[in-house]
């Protein structure tokens, strides 16, 4: 098995000092970028921004379906195949990242090079070809980084979350309690080594019929009772204290399906607030349908077609043992929490950006979205 993260955490370049004059800071610190790479059992997601008031404003992003873990269950190791493709990604990001000149990035790796035997010479070969140098960070750390990206579209006021994050290769599931300054504290994670790329060769691709949709379902729902309980979630959700929050792509497409999108908008979807009915609603359309016919349906296409009914199965398994009634959708998460840390390790008061959804009126026009 590879490393399970304990590598030390790498930049692409030596942090720059903050300049400073006699009068303070210099005033074109702010036009500073920084970056955050996630490298994941599925996609590649580059994120590159620059702190504006209290958040940040994106400058550039790219994402690219890389399916990393193709075939890692059953070898155990990262197959040439899926590296070189992977690579070919990375040398994108590389590339943006110098020609835009930025200043701190954070490069980070997850589940499927948790779980590699082949992890750490990968790592070495991404550092030789692309020049970028990344960490495998442990589950808990990845659940840290996703909670403090999203935590400021928990807004209820209530007192305890629930926040989940359905990736290709695990899925992790984060209970914690909002602290005295209106953020949250970890009190638990839970990780399960499984997500919706894992459980779709599980399968026999591309169709997943009801009765393996089903079992799937039950599956998930067998690992979750000791972390309900040693944590007394359920008596928390039945006195109504707890708000639920998904960041991955099962939700938001999930989210966009709901709503009936004709392509995907992050302005319409990033602060979303969908009840468990129309949830279960959308999942029944879905499950519906063939692997062809999910393909047509708009905001999935032929990528995530196969994809998101173990998403589904994951997100009823939760659905079911936390009746919680509604989540809220977070299109954000892992990569923008790397960037809210570099920011703030430079002295910027970086709490996090409002949702996208509370900012369509004042900010008009088309929405940023990850482009290759």
């Amino acid at each position: 098995m590879g490393q399970r993260g304990n590598n030390p955490v790498h930049t692409n370049q030596h942090r720059n000092k903050r300049r400073r004059t006699q009068f303070g800071p210099a005033r074109n610190f702010k036009q500073r970028l920084y970056g955050a790479l996630d490298l994941g059992t599925n996609n590649c997601r580059l994120l590159i921004a620059r702190p504006v008031g209290f958040g940040f404003r994106v400058t550039a992003s790219f994402s690219r379906v890389v399916r990393l873990g193709e075939g890692l269950s059953a070898s155990g190791r990262l197959s040439d195949t899926a590296m070189d493709r992977t690579i070919q990604a990375l040398a994108i990001c590389a590339a943006k990242l110098k020609d835009l000149g930025v200043a701190s990035s954070r490069n980070i790796t997850t589940e499927a090079c948790r779980r590699a035997d082949n992890c750490n010479s990968f790592i070495e070969k991404i550092d030789q070809q692309t020049g970028l140098a990344f960490e495998t960070i442990s589950y808990r750390e990845e659940a840290r980084l996703a909670l403090l990206g999203c935590q400021s579209l928990l807004t209820d006021g209530l007192p305890y979350a629930l926040v989940f994050d359905i990736g290709g290769g695990s899925t992790e599931l984060t209970w914690a309690r909002r602290n005295e300054v209106n953020g949250f504290d970890i009190i638990d994670v839970l990780s399960l080594p499984f997500g919706v790329v894992t459980l779709a060769e599980e399968c026999d691709p591309p169709e997943i019929d009801c009765g393996a949709y089903q079992k799937m379902v039950a599956h998930i729902q067998d690992q979750l009772p000791d972390f309900c309980d040693r944590n007394k979630i359920r008596q928390e959700v039945s006195a109504g204290s707890v708000q639920m929050l998904g960041t991955s792509g099962t939700v938001t497409t999930l989210g966009a399906v709901h709503l009936k999108l004709p392509r995907y908008s992050r302005s319409l979807i990033d602060g979303l607030e969908i009840d468990f009915e129309a949830l279960e609603a959308a999942t029944a359309m879905l499950s519906s349908l063939d692997f062809e016919r999910r393909a047509e349906v708009p905001c999935i296409g032929a990528e995530r077609a196969e994809l998101v009914i173990p998403g589904c199965a994951i997100l009823e398994a939760i659905r079911k043992c936390w009746p919680v009634g509604k989540l809220s959708v977070a299109d954000r998460g892992l990569r923008e929490g790397i960037l809210m840390e570099l920011m703030a390790a430079d002295g910027e008061p970086i709490v996090g950006n409002p949702a996208e959804r509370a900012q369509m009126d004042a900010k008009p026009g088309p929405s940023q979205n990850e482009t290759q």
